[in-house]
């Protein structure tokens, strides 16, 4: 079942599936954030935006509108 990454709780381990929004689609790749990468929710800030996860061995920061383009999957 797909959902947003915005909709995922920290500590909550995903893959990436897919992207909505074809326009933020190419900016999420550079950053590391590809379909089948396996990413982990590690911070979110306490207004809820914006969200830190763990990508490529990496820390990257999003906000709510780039992370509600990004549809995962549970693992």
């Amino acid at each position: 079942m797909l959902k947003k990454l915005s909709d995922m709780k920290v500590g909550k381990f995903v893959r990436i599936n897919s992207f909505i929004d074809n326009d933020i689609f190419l900016k999420l790749m550079e950053m590391g954030c590809l379909p089948g990468e396996i990413i982990s929710i590690e911070k979110i800030a306490p207004l809820g935006d914006p969200i830190s996860i763990k990508v490529s061995g990496y820390f990257l920061s999003l906000r709510l509108n780039e992370a509600e383009t990004i549809l995962v999957e549970d693992i």
